[in-house]
């Protein structure tokens, strides 16, 4: 049985964003859970780089499941990890500590509204596929 990511990159995409997010929304929530901590370091994930280098860079290997076929799926997706930076705190006053509650509010926001709609184009995309099955078409 085929693999269906090897059917159709658009799934294997959300599926990357999925996790990436997820990732991304740890790392806020440490910032979060760390505010009040002196010294600590805020922390950035990004990954939006990478992925759009491994979707448009001409280094993409593709997936078939038969070597005659068209490739559709990169493999270069899988290999997107994000990079994990820190912010110090250079004011000079305070409890050294960099972390602005209300950017990480922001970006808290943000990264949620993004992974509510990656799952949402990712159920339809299934209730597509499903429904063209169920239909035989």
């Amino acid at each position: 049985m085929t693999d269906i990511r090897q059917t159709d990159t658009s799934i294997e995409l959300l599926s990357k964003v999925l996790d990436l997010r997820a990732k991304n929304q740890q790392v806020i929530s440490s910032n979060l859970a760390n505010a009040e901590t002196p010294g600590y370091s805020a922390k950035t994930f990004s990954f939006e780089d990478q992925l759009r280098s491994a979707l448009t860079e001409g280094d993409m290997k593709p997936v078939t499941s038969h070597p005659k076929h068209i490739p559709l799926a990169p493999s270069s997706l899988s290999q997107v990890q994000g990079t994990l930076s820190t912010t110090r705190d250079n004011t000079g006053i305070g409890d050294e500590n960099s972390v602005s509650v209300d950017q990480e509010m922001v970006k808290l926001s943000t990264n949620e509204l993004l992974y509510e709609t990656a799952i949402t184009m990712l159920k339809k995309k299934l209730s597509f596929i499903k429904y063209t099955l169920s239909t035989g078409a």
